[in-house]
């Protein structure tokens, strides 16, 4: 077998970081992302701000975190430049707006929090818009 064929073939790995993606995503967009769109004027309401941007912009950052990134990272577009925000958003919720959690009770923004710094860890693997991007445009392999 040659280093060409071991290229091209999808692994168990290609196949464990598209799941990854894609599960991770879904349940983010489902729970958080859409619910945020979709009832904007509500969610204004409730949102905490905790570095004092104001409401409608710590929303709108919220929702290019839970609703656009995660979009870019399904398709395997720039998935490690994807993944920062939602890490920083995952992070200040855990960290200033709910330190009171337990472990139990945050229990979904830590799994969250593991989901997505794994996939900036591994990257997207080879099941991605953004791999076969990547051929032509070498700098996007390692976004």
């Amino acid at each position: 077998m040659s280093t060409t064929d071991i290229d091209t073939k999808t692994t168990a790995t290609d196949l464990a970081l598209c799941w990854l993606r894609t599960t991770g995503c879904l349940m983010l967009l489902s729970v958080h992302g859409l619910p945020k769109l979709l009832h904007f004027q509500h969610e204004l309401g409730l949102i905490e701000d905790p570095f004092g941007l104001g409401r409608l912009l710590t929303l709108s950052l919220a929702i290019f975190a839970e609703v656009l990134c995660p979009v870019f990272i399904v398709s395997g577009v720039l998935t490690r430049l994807a993944t920062l925000p939602i890490l920083f958003l995952l992070a200040v919720s855990v960290i200033w707006v709910h330190p009171e959690w337990s472990l139990a009770e945050g229990q979904f923004a830590w799994l969250l929090l593991i989901v997505f710094s794994t996939i900036l860890i591994a990257g997207s693997g080879r099941l991605a818009l953004g791999a076969s991007l990547s051929r032509r445009w070498p700098l996007l392999r390692e976004l």
